[in-house]
C-alpha cells in the first residue's frame, strides 16, 4: 500500500522537534577571477609550476531556513624557479541550501563542512576551466576533506579562549 505523503506522520506530536529538511537550491559561483600578468613571456620558458592554494569557506543565514554557503578557491602558480606568477585564479563556489530541523553545533558543522563538501567538485571543475582557458595545462586540484578543516578550526577557536580566559586570570 502506497503511503499518502500529504497527512501527518503517524506518531508527531505537537512541541516535537520539526522534521529535518535539507535540500540543495542552486549551485552558481559568486565571483570569478583569473589573471596570467606574465604572459606571454611565461609561455616561453618550461612550465615547473609551484602551486599555493588558500580554501576559506563561508555562510551566512538568508531567510528562516535558507542559507548561503560560498567556497573560495585560490590558486597562485608561481615558476619553482624563478619565482614569477604564471597565473592566479580565484573561484568562489556558492550554493543556496534550504536547511531546517538542525540547529546549534549541528547547523554548524553542517554548514561549515557537509555543505562545502558538495559545493568543492564545482569550485574544483570551474578552476580547471579557467586555468586551461588561460593557456595553461590543467590544473586537477585534489579532493578536499572539509570535515577535518572544520574540526581543525574548532580546535583551533577552543585553543583561541581557552588561551584568552588563561590571559584574563
Amino acid at each position: 500500500m502506497a503511503e499518502d505523503n500529504n497527512t501527518p506522520q503517524a506518531g508527531a506530536a505537537e512541541g516535537e522537534k520539526p522534521q529535518l529538511k535539507f535540500s540543495l537550491q542552486r549551485i552558481y559561483v559568486k565571483d570569478i577571477s583569473f589573471e596570467a600578468p606574465n604572459s606571454p613571456s611565461v609561455f616561453k620558458q618550461a612550465f615547473k609550476p609551484k602551486v599555493n592554494l588558500d580554501l576559506n569557506t563561508t555562510s551566512q543565514k538568508i531567510a528562516d531556513d535558507q542559507y548561503e554557503v560560498v567556497v573560495k578557491v585560490t590558486a597562485q602558480v608561481n615558476d619553482s624557479e624563478t619565482g614569477t606568477t604564471s597565473f592566479l585564479a580565484e573561484v568562489e563556489q556558492a550554493g543556496l541550501f534550504r536547511i531546517s530541523g538542525i540547529e546549534g553545533a549541528q547547523l554548524e558543522q553542517t554548514l561549515g563542512a557537509f555543505c562545502p563538501n558538495l559545493l568543492f567538485p564545482y569550485a574544483r571543475e570551474c578552476v580547471d576551466n579557467l586555468v586551461n582557458r588561460g593557456g595553461f595545462p590543467p590544473l586537477m586540484l585534489a579532493p578536499v576533506n572539509f570535515e577535518a578543516m572544520y574540526a581543525q578550526r574548532k580546535q583551533r577557536e577552543a585553543q583561541q579562549a581557552q588561551q584568552a580566559a588563561e590571559n584574563t586570570h
